[in-house]
């Protein structure tokens, strides 16, 4: 065997040994990577049942409802427009309450229930994520939200003000 083809054969084999390597290392980072939404997404159809997904919107007025000597949970979850149902089995973080943000990970049920894995409250008075943040605004923009809705959006609304961060 020549040196010329020894050579040849040496950089096919780093050339594979690399390109498998990268295949490998973006098959793991797509199965890690977790996509964001609101609850306008979910409800327009992006979402598939099943798929790992974080959720982030406020935490609805009057929908936090415990089971009684069990850490199961119930809230809803709005972005002003359009709400979904959410059950958690787990420690609630302490700054978690209705009418504030959180996001939450988990998957979607075949009832459109979002099955929480981990629930994460807002970390300061003024945060939001971004997507429920443009939400609100549209909602607020166009006068969409619903009555019983109005006060956490103005306040949602005046903490995303360009004064409020």
């Amino acid at each position: 065997m020549t040196a010329r083809r020894r050579r040849l054969i040496l950089v096919i084999g780093i050339l594979a040994g690399v390109g498998l390597a990268s295949a490998l290392a973006l098959r793991a980072f797509r199965q890690n990577v977790t996509f964001y939404f609101d609850p306008s997404r979910i409800a327009a159809g992006v979402v598939k049942p099943g798929q790992e997904i974080r959720l982030g919107g406020l935490v609805e007025q009057g929908s936090l409802k415990r089971t009684p000597g069990t850490l199961d949970v119930r809230f809803v979850v709005t972005d002003l427009k359009h709400s979904v149902p959410v059950r958690y089995s787990s420690v609630l973080p302490d700054l978690f309450r209705e009418g504030a943000g959180v996001v939450a990970h988990g998957h979607l049920n075949a009832q459109g229930v979002f099955i929480a894995d981990q629930v994460l409250a807002k970390h300061d008075e003024n945060y939001m994520p971004p997507p429920v943040a443009r939400s609100l605004r549209q909602a607020a923009a166009e006068g969409t939200v619903p009555a019983g809705e109005a006060a956490a959006a103005r306040d949602a609304v005046s903490a995303l003000s360009p004064g409020g961060h």
